[in-house]
């Protein structure tokens, strides 16, 4: 597995993924390099939050190439019936990639902490000594140390959303990836978690972000990709994407108020 700086954390050529006759991805090329942060936006059904979970390996694509860390993902099969070759590797590639999710997906049985320090603890086997030192550390990061030993239920959903990215980054993940991590949230509490991300990408952590807020893809983004109907209709800087789109479809979107 090459390490250089010049190869990017994922690499995607030519993905397709279908839901049985759907076709939801034709085609598309992503590279995160590292260190960069990539924002995927595009009206509802226009395969962002798929992609990201292709990227994940959460979903099996149909066809295209998947690279980690320049290691391609194993296939077996064609078609419908591919499936990566090698769970071991697909374990190794996922807990290299944390992805945080729309609805926080909390563990409403374990406290805050418990939640932190459940995956490297039980799926990677780290030492819970080290692992706690560590979840408190990302705890603190989010703003949220003070809830440590709450049950989810007891935070608002800004402090659950700030728990589950201290989840994620106490794996120590090569990448992170978000989905949608602030479209449940009301906006007071969405501007919690916009101002954790924003910290994150300015630390130089590679990033792929799936939003509907414009206003952060251009704040935080090195590179912009439009979606529609699985396709990559135009791509760049924020600020040629933002301030001078080059389709009609583009224009389209960002005057339809997407905020």
């Amino acid at each position: 597995m090459t390490e250089s700086a010049e190869t990017p954390v994922i690499a995607i050529h030519d993905l397709h993924k279908s839901y049985g006759s759907l076709e939801v991805l034709k085609g598309v090329d992503l590279l995160a390099p590292r260190g960069h942060v990539v924002s995927l936006i595009g009206s509802s059904g226009s395969g962002k939050s798929t992609l990201l979970r292709c990227c994940n390996l959460l979903e099996d694509s149909q066809q295209g190439e998947i690279r980690f860390e320049g290691e391609p993902v194993r296939w077996k099969g064609q078609g419908l019936g591919r499936h990566p070759a090698d769970r071991a590797q697909v374990t190794r590639m996922r807990t290299n990639l944390s992805m945080v999710f729309q609805q926080f997906n909390l563990w409403s049985h374990l406290t805050i902490l418990q939640n932190v320090m459940e995956a490297p603890v039980t799926v990677m086997k780290r030492d819970p000594k080290e692992v706690e030192i560590k979840a408190r550390e990302y705890l603190a990061k989010v703003g949220i140390a003070d809830k440590a030993d709450a049950w989810p239920a007891m935070l608002s959903g800004g402090q659950q959303q700030r728990a589950a990215i201290a989840r994620a980054l106490c794996m120590e993940p090569r990448a992170l990836l978000f989905d949608e991590p602030t479209s449940a949230l009301d906006p007071e509490l969405e501007q919690e978690v916009i101002k954790v991300i924003k910290a994150l990408a300015d630390e130089g952590r590679t990033m792929i972000l799936v939003t509907h807020d414009m206003k952060l893809a251009a704040d935080v983004s090195d590179h912009v990709i439009f979606l529609h109907l699985g396709k990559i209709e135009e791509q760049g800087p924020p600020a040629a994407l933002f301030g001078a789109p080059k389709t009609d479809r583009l224009r389209g979107f960002l005057s339809a108020g997407s905020h």
